[in-house]
Protein backbone atom coordinates (compact mmCIF):
# COMPACT_ATOMS: atom_id res chain seq x y z
CA UNK A 1 0.00 0.00 0.00
CA UNK A 2 2.65 2.85 0.98
CA UNK A 3 4.02 4.72 -1.81
CA UNK A 4 7.80 5.21 0.13
CA UNK A 5 6.52 9.08 0.50
CA UNK A 6 8.74 11.49 2.77
CA UNK A 7 8.02 14.84 4.14
CA UNK A 8 9.47 17.51 1.82
CA UNK A 9 8.25 20.84 3.98
CA UNK A 10 5.89 21.74 6.46
CA UNK A 11 3.18 24.05 4.82
CA UNK A 12 1.06 24.82 8.14
CA UNK A 13 -0.91 23.81 11.15
CA UNK A 14 -3.98 22.07 11.29
CA UNK A 15 -7.61 22.35 13.49
CA UNK A 16 -8.34 19.31 15.57
CA UNK A 17 -7.58 17.53 18.83
CA UNK A 18 -4.39 15.48 17.36
CA UNK A 19 -2.56 18.73 16.34
CA UNK A 20 -2.39 17.24 12.40
CA UNK A 21 0.31 19.25 10.06
CA UNK A 22 0.07 19.84 6.68
CA UNK A 23 2.92 18.58 5.15
CA UNK A 24 4.31 18.97 1.23
CA UNK A 25 5.29 15.40 0.11
CA UNK A 26 7.86 13.75 -2.22
CA UNK A 27 5.31 13.05 -4.45
CA UNK A 28 4.23 16.37 -4.81
CA UNK A 29 1.45 16.15 -2.97
CA UNK A 30 -0.20 17.61 0.39
CA UNK A 31 -1.05 15.46 3.28
CA UNK A 32 -2.53 16.12 6.78
CA UNK A 33 -0.35 14.47 9.03
CA UNK A 34 -1.09 13.22 12.24
CA UNK A 35 1.93 12.24 14.29
CA UNK A 36 3.08 9.10 16.74
CA UNK A 37 3.24 11.61 19.68
CA UNK A 38 -0.17 13.54 19.53
CA UNK A 39 -2.10 14.15 22.58
CA UNK A 40 -4.94 11.36 21.97
CA UNK A 41 -3.58 8.24 21.46
CA UNK A 42 -0.79 6.70 19.50
CA UNK A 43 -3.20 4.08 17.84
CA UNK A 44 -5.25 7.01 16.44
CA UNK A 45 -3.11 6.89 13.56
CA UNK A 46 -3.45 2.80 13.63
CA UNK A 47 -7.57 3.52 13.60
CA UNK A 48 -7.43 6.32 10.70
CA UNK A 49 -5.70 3.58 8.55
CA UNK A 50 -7.61 0.66 9.15
CA UNK A 51 -11.18 2.69 9.28
CA UNK A 52 -10.43 5.16 6.00
CA UNK A 53 -9.25 1.64 3.76
CA UNK A 54 -12.64 0.25 5.55
CA UNK A 55 -14.43 2.54 4.11
CA UNK A 56 -12.63 3.15 0.51
CA UNK A 57 -13.71 -0.19 0.33
CA UNK A 58 -17.28 0.20 1.41
CA UNK A 59 -17.35 2.80 -2.00
CA UNK A 60 -17.19 6.12 0.38
CA UNK A 61 -15.32 9.21 -0.64
CA UNK A 62 -12.41 9.36 1.93
CA UNK A 63 -8.56 10.86 1.19
CA UNK A 64 -6.10 8.10 0.53
CA UNK A 65 -4.17 7.58 3.85
CA UNK A 66 -0.22 6.56 3.52
CA UNK A 67 2.88 6.17 5.46
CA UNK A 68 4.63 8.94 5.70
CA UNK A 69 8.16 9.45 6.84
CA UNK A 70 9.15 12.33 8.59
CA UNK A 71 12.93 13.19 9.25
CA UNK A 72 15.10 14.01 12.24
CA UNK A 73 16.19 17.22 10.17
CA UNK A 74 12.76 18.53 9.07
CA UNK A 75 11.74 18.02 12.67
CA UNK A 76 15.18 19.91 13.83
CA UNK A 77 14.54 22.68 11.60
CA UNK A 78 11.27 23.22 11.32
CA UNK A 79 10.51 25.29 14.74
CA UNK A 80 6.54 24.73 13.80
CA UNK A 81 6.40 21.22 13.89
CA UNK A 82 5.05 20.37 17.70
CA UNK A 83 2.07 19.19 19.52
CA UNK A 84 1.46 20.74 22.80
CA UNK A 85 1.17 18.13 25.48
CA UNK A 86 -0.26 18.94 28.61
CA UNK A 87 0.90 22.20 28.02
CA UNK A 88 4.53 21.59 26.95
CA UNK A 89 5.20 22.09 23.37
CA UNK A 90 7.16 18.93 22.41
CA UNK A 91 8.51 18.40 18.84
CA UNK A 92 6.52 16.39 16.46
CA UNK A 93 8.12 12.47 16.72
CA UNK A 94 10.28 11.22 13.60
CA UNK A 95 9.65 8.42 11.63
CA UNK A 96 6.59 6.70 9.58
CA UNK A 97 3.34 9.20 10.64
CA UNK A 98 -0.35 9.13 9.42
CA UNK A 99 -0.78 11.15 6.61
CA UNK A 100 -4.42 11.95 4.81
CA UNK A 101 -4.20 13.37 1.16
CA UNK A 102 -5.38 16.73 0.91
CA UNK A 103 -7.37 18.45 -2.11
CA UNK A 104 -5.13 20.41 -4.29
CA UNK A 105 -4.01 24.03 -2.95
CA UNK A 106 -6.42 25.47 -5.37
CA UNK A 107 -9.71 23.72 -4.66
CA UNK A 108 -11.53 25.44 -1.95
CA UNK A 109 -11.63 23.70 1.27
CA UNK A 110 -14.33 24.55 3.83
CA UNK A 111 -14.58 22.58 7.14
CA UNK A 112 -18.41 23.51 7.48
CA UNK A 113 -21.03 24.97 5.18
CA UNK A 114 -24.65 27.00 6.42
CA UNK A 115 -27.22 24.75 6.41
CA UNK A 116 -28.64 26.57 3.45
CA UNK A 117 -25.18 25.66 1.14
CA UNK A 118 -25.93 21.70 2.26
CA UNK A 119 -27.96 21.58 -1.45
CA UNK A 120 -25.26 21.87 -2.88
CA UNK A 121 -23.15 19.28 -2.25
CA UNK A 122 -22.91 16.91 -5.26
CA UNK A 123 -23.11 13.86 -2.89
CA UNK A 124 -24.94 14.48 0.23
CA UNK A 125 -26.50 11.24 0.02
CA UNK A 126 -22.71 10.11 1.04
CA UNK A 127 -23.64 10.72 4.84
CA UNK A 128 -26.52 8.21 5.22
CA UNK A 129 -24.01 5.44 3.73
CA UNK A 130 -21.25 6.68 6.04
CA UNK A 131 -23.22 5.77 8.87
CA UNK A 132 -22.49 2.02 8.12
CA UNK A 133 -19.07 2.56 8.56
CA UNK A 134 -19.61 4.71 11.88
CA UNK A 135 -21.63 1.98 13.71
CA UNK A 136 -19.32 -0.73 11.81
CA UNK A 137 -16.66 0.96 13.59
CA UNK A 138 -18.18 2.19 16.98
CA UNK A 139 -16.91 6.09 16.05
CA UNK A 140 -17.10 7.60 19.13
CA UNK A 141 -17.07 10.95 18.10
CA UNK A 142 -18.90 13.16 15.56
CA UNK A 143 -18.83 12.40 11.61
CA UNK A 144 -16.57 14.89 11.02
CA UNK A 145 -16.44 16.00 7.02
CA UNK A 146 -14.98 18.45 4.62
CA UNK A 147 -16.54 20.52 1.59
CA UNK A 148 -14.11 20.83 -1.41
CA UNK A 149 -14.88 22.94 -4.29
CA UNK A 150 -13.05 22.70 -7.97
CA UNK A 151 -11.71 26.20 -9.32
CA UNK A 152 -14.59 27.51 -10.97
CA UNK A 153 -17.16 24.70 -9.83
CA UNK A 154 -21.00 25.34 -8.57
CA UNK A 155 -21.09 21.98 -6.46
CA UNK A 156 -19.06 21.35 -3.46
CA UNK A 157 -18.07 17.55 -2.98
CA UNK A 158 -17.85 15.90 0.57
CA UNK A 159 -14.76 14.10 1.57
CA UNK A 160 -15.21 11.91 4.84
CA UNK A 161 -12.40 12.99 7.44
CA UNK A 162 -10.69 11.98 10.86
CA UNK A 163 -11.22 8.44 11.69
CA UNK A 164 -9.30 8.48 14.78
CA UNK A 165 -12.10 7.73 17.14
CA UNK A 166 -13.31 4.52 15.51
CA UNK A 167 -13.09 1.61 17.67
CA UNK A 168 -13.03 3.99 20.53
CA UNK A 169 -9.82 6.08 20.20
CA UNK A 170 -6.94 4.40 22.20
CA UNK A 171 -9.03 2.11 23.92
CA UNK A 172 -9.80 -0.40 20.79
CA UNK A 173 -12.98 -0.72 22.18
CA UNK A 174 -16.92 -0.34 20.94
CA UNK A 175 -19.38 1.44 22.75
CA UNK A 176 -21.98 1.39 20.58
CA UNK A 177 -24.45 4.78 21.58
CA UNK A 178 -26.98 6.32 19.25
CA UNK A 179 -25.42 9.44 18.60
CA UNK A 180 -22.39 9.23 18.51
CA UNK A 181 -20.38 8.63 14.67
CA UNK A 182 -23.48 10.59 13.24
CA UNK A 183 -23.09 13.98 11.60
CA UNK A 184 -24.26 17.39 13.80
CA UNK A 185 -27.31 18.07 11.60
CA UNK A 186 -30.35 15.84 10.02
CA UNK A 187 -30.39 17.68 7.33
CA UNK A 188 -27.71 15.35 5.64
CA UNK A 189 -30.14 12.52 5.98
CA UNK A 190 -32.96 13.93 4.67
CA UNK A 191 -32.89 11.55 1.85
CA UNK A 192 -32.97 8.28 3.73
CA UNK A 193 -36.69 6.24 3.41
CA UNK A 194 -35.31 2.94 4.52
CA UNK A 195 -32.57 0.44 3.74
CA UNK A 196 -31.88 1.07 0.28
CA UNK A 197 -30.73 4.22 1.07
CA UNK A 198 -27.86 2.68 2.51
CA UNK A 199 -26.74 0.88 -0.23
CA UNK A 200 -24.30 -0.37 -1.48
CA UNK A 201 -22.19 0.04 1.40
CA UNK A 202 -24.45 -1.87 3.30
CA UNK A 203 -24.82 -5.05 2.12
CA UNK A 204 -20.99 -5.26 1.22
CA UNK A 205 -20.47 -4.86 5.15
CA UNK A 206 -22.80 -7.32 6.22
CA UNK A 207 -21.11 -10.04 3.57
CA UNK A 208 -17.68 -8.80 4.73
CA UNK A 209 -15.15 -12.00 4.67
CA UNK A 210 -12.71 -11.47 7.62
CA UNK A 211 -9.83 -11.84 4.85
CA UNK A 212 -11.43 -8.35 3.58
CA UNK A 213 -10.33 -6.59 6.75
CA UNK A 214 -7.32 -8.12 7.09
CA UNK A 215 -6.15 -6.37 3.86
CA UNK A 216 -7.15 -3.16 5.16
CA UNK A 217 -5.21 -3.84 8.53
CA UNK A 218 -2.27 -5.68 6.59
CA UNK A 219 -0.39 -2.12 6.17
CA UNK A 220 -0.74 -0.54 9.91
CA UNK A 221 2.64 -0.23 10.54
CA UNK A 222 3.25 -2.56 13.98
CA UNK A 223 4.54 0.64 16.09
CA UNK A 224 1.23 2.74 15.42
CA UNK A 225 -0.47 -0.47 17.94
CA UNK A 226 2.89 -0.79 19.96
CA UNK A 227 3.44 -4.25 18.20
CA UNK A 228 0.55 -5.38 19.97
CA UNK A 229 -0.75 -8.02 17.60
CA UNK A 230 -3.11 -9.83 19.77
CA UNK A 231 -5.17 -6.66 20.06
CA UNK A 232 -4.66 -6.02 16.45
CA UNK A 233 -6.19 -9.10 15.95
CA UNK A 234 -9.04 -8.92 18.28
CA UNK A 235 -9.86 -5.80 16.54
CA UNK A 236 -10.73 -7.73 13.37
CA UNK A 237 -12.30 -10.21 14.80
CA UNK A 238 -14.65 -7.47 16.27
CA UNK A 239 -15.00 -5.96 12.94
CA UNK A 240 -16.03 -9.46 11.63
CA UNK A 241 -18.73 -9.77 14.22
CA UNK A 242 -20.33 -6.70 14.12
CA UNK A 243 -21.46 -6.94 10.43
CA UNK A 244 -24.50 -8.43 11.00
CA UNK A 245 -25.10 -5.85 14.17
CA UNK A 246 -25.19 -2.55 11.88
CA UNK A 247 -28.95 -2.20 11.39
CA UNK A 248 -29.47 -2.81 14.65
CA UNK A 249 -26.84 0.25 14.89
CA UNK A 250 -28.51 2.18 12.59
CA UNK A 251 -32.26 1.06 14.29
CA UNK A 252 -31.23 2.68 17.45
CA UNK A 253 -30.10 6.21 15.66
CA UNK A 254 -33.61 6.27 13.38
CA UNK A 255 -35.24 5.45 17.04
CA UNK A 256 -33.26 7.95 18.62
CA UNK A 257 -34.14 11.83 20.25
CA UNK A 258 -32.81 12.90 17.20
CA UNK A 259 -35.59 11.17 14.51
CA UNK A 260 -32.86 11.83 12.08
CA UNK A 261 -34.48 10.02 9.19
CA UNK A 262 -38.25 11.50 8.53
CA UNK A 263 -38.65 10.69 5.43
CA UNK A 264 -38.50 6.33 6.11
CA UNK A 265 -41.41 4.80 4.64
CA UNK A 266 -42.18 1.98 6.85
Amino acid sequence: MSTGIYAMQHVRRMRGGSQAHLLRASDGAFYVTKFQNNPQHIRVLANEMLATRLGQWLGLPLPRVEAIEVSDWLIANTPDLRVDVGGLAKPCSSGQQLASLYPDLETQVFDYLPEAMLSRVANLRDFCRCLVLDKWTANSDGRQAIFARPPKGRRYYASFIDQGYCFNAGEWTFPDTPLRGVYARNCVYASVTGWRSFEPALTKAEDVDIIDIWRCAEPIPPEWYGYDQAALDQVVESLYQRRRMIRDLITTFRNSSRRPFPNWKS
